[in-house]
């Protein structure tokens, strides 16, 4: 009798214990892998897309060099409370199944100059413009245009793996190429 209790004990537990973390990532936040090197220098990530025959060289430098770990909040989802500059994850507009960590550029009613041509263009209302900070791997508002707000899930405000790099986000913003309404 003592064993089915102590399981049925442990069950209660899990299960209250699984329902306040859903809940609390559902609502307040969750934590993300950064994978890819669109965001570097800002996130280091490790990313897993080495051939075969690399394969235990990634392992090596992955333990050497692990992806950053990142806390997204979702308070500024309630009134859409973003800044210029913030660093967000939001879901792809191409493919809903893939997640972006990038950079906002834009807001809406902005205008945005297209890096690297004279293009400008303003964000329609309930969009926004993203970009990595490394511009020469990042698939961003440059390949697949304005982000609807709704994609987006949420506000990466600190890095919180691996340890040696723990630490706020910084917010940088792109003033020489936004012109405010």
């Amino acid at each position: 009798m003592g064993k089915w209790s102590t399981m049925w004990l442990f069950t209660k537990k899990s299960v209250t214990g699984a329902l306040i973390g859903l809940t609390i990532s559902d609502r307040y936040g969750f934590i993300v892998p950064v994978t890819g090197s669109s965001m570097h220098p800002t996130f280091s990530a490790c990313d897993a897309r080495f051939p075969g025959y690399l394969k235990d060289f990634f392992v090596y430098s992955c333990s050497l060099h692990p992806a950053d770990v990142v806390l997204v909040e979702k308070f500024c989802l309630e009134k859409y409370k973003f800044s210029h500059g913030d660093v967000i994850t939001f879901k792809s507009p191409t493919d809903h199944k893939q997640n972006f960590v990038k950079r906002l550029i834009a807001l809406p009613g902005d205008w945005v100059q297209v890096p690297e041509s004279s293009e400008i263009l303003k964000i329609p209302e309930g969009h926004c413009w993203v970009e990595g900070d490394n511009a020469a791997c990042s698939l961003d508002s440059r390949s697949f245009g304005f982000v609807p707000l709704g994609l987006i899930q949420g506000r990466v405000t600190h890095v919180i793996w691996p340890p040696q790099r723990i630490s706020q986000v910084e917010r940088k913003k792109a003033i020489e190429r936004i012109s405010p309404h």
